[in-house]
């Protein structure tokens, strides 16, 4: 048991606005949304009488998660929720393929250089040199105490391995289920950048439409990023 005391990080605060970068594709407006309970979307699904194939989906997901937790009828609701039903098929740093977290970062430029590297190996697995994806920025306002890892890499290099995620999953399933709200770490894309993985929705009272960004690819490793609205919310 001491030694399972000794490997827990320490929790720290952390308040201020995050930036989360997604393909202008993930769902914009959805039921999570247009509902304005828990008890309105349990309804909801059954009145589809669980027939179609991306509430399906959804449900499977929403079951891992308590329903006091579920964010509905605010503005955003449905990709906040979006980022927990639809996680990546091989998982992410500190989550597996069966719940997701809301990812973000504290400013945008982080934000961008860790979603212009992910995009970029999928792009390569696909043998795709040359590509043009569409972002839209989240803002959203963080308030809450994180396990933090932050200034760890030293210490933990296997949670920061670039490429191997399987330390990491670990790490962070044992944490989740001992109630964490999510995890502070260093960002591996952007030196100095500092990024969230969010476990709990509640966490996440509202996000924000921000900029549409595009990233094009001419057949170099690093996209040309380029700022297609200027709504003023970076930082």
């Amino acid at each position: 048991m001491a030694g399972r005391l000794e490997l827990t990080p320490p929790v720290a605060r952390v308040a201020g606005i995050t930036h989360r970068l997604v393909s202008t594709r993930y769902p914009p407006v959805g039921i999570f949304d247009s509902v304005a309970s828990g008890d309105d979307l349990v309804a909801l699904f059954e009145l589809e009488g669980w027939t179609s194939d991306r509430l399906g989906a959804e449900v499977g997901k929403l079951e891992m998660l308590p329903q006091s937790e579920w964010v509905t009828g605010v503005q955003g609701a449905t990709s906040i929720m979006a980022a927990f039903c639809y996680p990546s098929p091989e998982g992410g740093r500190f989550t597996g393929p069966d719940l997701g977290a809301w990812y973000c970062a504290l400013d945008l430029e982080t934000a961008i250089a860790e979603t212009a590297h992910h995009n970029r190996r999928r792009l390569l697995k696909a043998g795709m040199l040359h590509a043009v994806i569409q972002m839209r920025q989240l803002v959203a306002e963080v308030d809450a105490a994180f396990h933090d890892i932050r200034g760890q890499q030293a210490i933990r290099p296997e949670l920061y391995d670039p490429n191997d995620y399987a330390a990491s999953q670990t790490f962070a399933a044992d944490l989740r289920g001992g109630g964490s709200n999510g995890i502070a770490y260093d960002s591996v894309r952007r030196q100095g950048g500092h990024c969230l993985a969010v476990f709990r929705p509640r966490l996440v009272p509202a996000a924000l439409q921000g900029d549409h960004w595009e990233y094009r690819w001419n057949g170099s490793p690093e996209p040309v990023v380029t700022r297609l609205t200027n709504k003023g919310t970076g930082g």
